[in-house]
């Protein structure tokens, strides 16, 4: 990274506290609505300091000064090429795979996998744990990894069999990987809401939501509930995406699938979400089974890369490219 992107991404202060206008009392209030660093107070929405008891003119105030500092304003559009032009890519592990992708995975910007159960999205998000703590020059971000698990199918069994795939310590690998069980919605989302301090104590590199949507689908049934799921979802998202671009992480996310009856094609598949996870996710995979242990990886929709597919092979030491690595 540059030295205008470190100074980008640097905050001038390093803790609330040095925020001219927060105080002691104010630190304790911003901590338990889930804003912990001075990273997380920038990006965050003045509307949501003010629903929780903070004035409108103070949560005006601390979220502008924390935006200063870390030069979240104006700028031109070549100063920004500058910023972007060495954004972090990590590699998923899979050389095909990371060339469908344009040379891995990006930073600040959230990648949705999704696809029917048996596809390999769990598999892949392990995976990813593992690469991301890989040195830079190895593709990597030498970071580690938060996990949010809201289905029970995090194994730290085959995690370290992955690592040994890629001639890391497993033991180590473990312990850079920062795991959390969600077991509802709201602990889904209060698990991430109070996630930056976690993030930048550990040097947290990836942020992974597996599944995104789960939940959300097993607690709002019925097309009454539909709008409050949705908002809750749009909220979610763009908590991660705030975060993933304050500590210049990369976020990954798993949907499920739901078929939908159609009276002329029969039944299609297609994500949990609708267009809220859609619009949000800036590149959105599908993982689709093919004979054996062959899965199918394609670029459903994306700003920056164009739509395509290759094949991939589950192995027990990780997914890796169709053909020999």
């Amino acid at each position: 990274m540059s030295a205008d992107q470190m100074e980008y991404f640097k905050a001038k202060y390093q803790k609330l506290e040095d925020i001219p206008g927060i105080g002691p009392s104010m630190v304790i209030k911003l901590g338990k609505i889930g804003f912990k660093t001075v990273e997380a107070l920038a990006t965050a929405p003045v509307q949501r300091l003010t629903t929780e008891g903070i004035g409108e003119a103070t949560a005006k105030k601390i979220v502008a000064a924390a935006r200063k500092s870390m030069a979240l304003e104006f700028i031109t559009a070549e100063k920004l090429q500058e910023i972007q032009a060495n954004k972090k890519k990590m590699t998923t592990g899979c050389k095909s795979f990371d060339t469908l992708l344009g040379g891995g995975l990006e930073t600040q910007s959230i990648t949705e996998l999704h696809g029917e159960f048996g596809a390999g999205k769990s598999y892949m998000c392990q995976q990813l744990a593992v690469t991301v703590q890989l040195p830079e020059d190895k593709g990597g971000l030498d970071g580690a990894c938060l996990y949010i698990d809201t289905e029970h199918v995090f194994r730290p069994g085959k995690v370290m069999e992955i690592a040994e795939t890629f001639d890391l310590d497993p033991k180590a690998v473990l312990k850079r990987i920062i795991y959390a069980e969600a077991y509802t919605s709201d602990h889904q989302t209060v698990l991430l809401d109070n996630s930056d301090e976690v993030i930048k104590e550990n040097g947290i590199r990836l942020i992974v939501v597996d599944s995104l949507t789960g939940h959300f689908r097993s607690e709002y049934i019925g097309r009454e509930v539909l709008a409050p799921r949705q908002q809750k979802l749009n909220q979610h998202m763009h908590r991660l995406i705030r975060l993933a671009r304050a500590f210049n992480a990369v976020a990954i996310v798993t949907n499920q699938m739901s078929s939908t009856p159609d009276s002329f094609y029969g039944k299609r598949d297609t994500p949990i979400g609708g267009h809220i996870v859609g619009h949000i996710a800036h590149t959105r995979v599908e993982l689709r089974k093919g004979r054996g242990n062959l899965r199918i990886a394609k670029i459903i929709a994306s700003p920056f890369l164009p739509e395509g597919e290759t094949p991939m092979r589950i192995t027990d030491g990780g997914i890796l490219s169709d053909e020999l690595e």
